[in-house]
C-alpha cells in the first residue's frame, strides 16, 4: 500500500513539475508578446501558476526529480518564441532542445525514491541530523563570506559570485518548501499544524531565502548577459539542490548503480542542451548551411593544395631560368673583375 502511495505521489509531483515548466516558460512569451489587453496580468498569472505548481511538486516528488525538470521552462520558452515571436531557432538550439528532452526523460526514468517523511515531527528529526546541520552551517558561512567579503570586491566582474550566492541559498529554500509541503498536507488532514513551531520557522526561513535569491539573481542579470547567467545558474543551483536533498532525505542510499549513472547522465545531458540553446542562440546557422559550409571547406582545402602544387611547379620551372641568370651574372662579374684587375 505504501509503495502504491509513493508511486502515486511520484506521478503527481512529475505532472506538477512539468506543468510548472510550461506555465513559467509560457509566461515569458506572454510578457514579450503582450497577448490581448491583459498581457501583463496574463503573464503574472502564468508565473504565479507556475510557481504554485512548482511549490506543490516538491511536496509530492523528490527534489532530485523536480529541480532538473526546471530546465523544461527554458525549452518551452525557446519553442514558443519560434512560433509566436518569430524568433528563429538555429541548429544549435534545436539540438539543445532535443538533448534537454532526452536528459529529462532519462532523469525521470532513473529518479530516486526519497525516504518517506509524512509529518513535521519526522521533518524536524531530518533537519536535526548532524550531516544536514553541518551542510546548512557551511552554506550560511559561504554565503556570508560571498556577500560581505567577495561580493563588494569581485561581484561586478566575476559572474560566479552572485550566482553562487543565490544558488547555495536556493538549496535551503527547497528544503523549506519540502517541509511546508508536508505541513500543508497535515493541515488538510485536520492536524494542528499551525501550533507546531517548525511550520513558522520554515515559513520565515523560506521568505528570507527567496528574497535573497531574487535579489542576487537580479544583480547578476543586470550586470551580465542572460545567455550566460541562465545556464550557469541552472547548473550550480541544481547541483546545490541535489547535494542538499541527498544529505537531508538520503535519496541515494537505496539506488542501484545503473540508476545513479542514469541520473547523472541525464543531468549532464540537460546541461549540454541548455548550453547549446543559450551559447549559440545569436549564431545564424541552420541545417541548410551545413552542406554549403562543407563545400566551402572542401574547396578551400583543394584550392590550397592546388596553389601549393602550382607554386611548386612554378618554382621548378623558374629554377633553370634563375640558375642561368646566376651563371650569366657570375660570368659577367668575372669578366668585370678580370678587366678591373688589368
Amino acid at each position: 500500500m505504501s509503495q502504491t502511495r509513493g508511486r502515486y505521489d511520484f506521478c503527481i509531483g512529475l505532472v506538477l513539475a512539468m506543468s510548472s515548466s510550461i506555465f513559467i516558460g509560457g509566461s515569458f512569451i506572454l510578457k514579450k508578446k503582450g497577448l490581448l489587453r491583459l498581457a501583463r496580468k496574463g503573464s503574472m498569472r502564468a508565473v504565479g501558476a507556475g510557481e504554485v505548481a512548482n511549490f506543490a511538486a516538491y511536496a509530492f516528488a523528490p527534489a532530485t526529480l523536480v529541480t532538473p525538470l526546471g530546465a523544461l521552462s527554458v525549452l518551452v520558452s525557446a519553442i514558443l518564441s519560434s512560433f509566436f515571436l518569430n524568433e528563429k531557432l538555429n541548429l544549435h538550439g534545436k539540438i539543445g532542445c532535443l538533448l534537454s528532452v532526452l536528459g529529462s526523460t532519462v532523469m525521470v526514468i532513473h529518479a530516486p525514491q526519497e525516504e518517506e517523511v509524512e509529518s513535521l515531527n519526522e521533518m524536524s528529526q531530518k533537519l536535526g541530523d548532524p550531516g544536514f546541520v553541518v551542510f546548512a552551517t557551511l552554506v550560511v558561512i559561504v554565503s556570508l563570506i560571498l556577500i560581505f567579503v567577495v561580493g563588494p570586491r569581485h561581484g561586478q566582474t566575476n559572474i560566479l559570485v552572485y550566482i553562487t550566492i543565490c544558488s547555495v541559498i536556493g538549496a535551503l529554500s527547497v528544503s523549506c518548501v519540502k517541509g511546508l509541503g508536508i505541513a500543508i498536507k497535515e493541515l488538510f488532514a485536520g492536524k494542528p499544524v499551525l501550533e507546531h513551531p517548525l511550520s513558522w520557522i520554515l515559513l520565515l526561513s523560506l521568505t528570507v531565502c527567496v528574497s535573497m535569491q531574487i535579489n542576487y539573481l537580479n544583480r547578476a542579470l543586470d550586470i551580465f548577459n542572460t545567455s550566460l547567467v541562465t545556464p550557469i545558474y541552472y547548473v550550480i543551483f541544481t547541483t546545490s539542490v541535489l547535494t542538499c536533498s541527498a544529505i537531508l532525505f538520503k535519496e541515494w542510499q537505496h539506488m542501484a548503480a545503473d540508476d545513479i549513472i542514469g541520473t547523472f547522465s541525464g543531468f549532464l545531458t540537460i546541461i549540454v542542451g541548455i548550453f547549446l540553446l543559450h551559447a549559440f542562440k545569436d549564431v545564424n546557422f541552420t541545417l541548410a548551411n551545413l552542406p554549403v559550409s562543407l563545400r566551402k571547406d572542401g574547396a578551400a582545402v583543394n584550392g590550397t593544395l592546388l596553389s601549393t602544387h602550382d607554386g611548386f611547379h612554378h618554382d621548378e620551372e623558374s629554377s633553370p631560368c634563375l640558375s642561368d641568370m646566376q651563371t650569366t651574372e657570375s660570368l659577367s662579374a668575372r669578366r668585370n673583375g678580370s678587366l678591373s684587375a688589368f
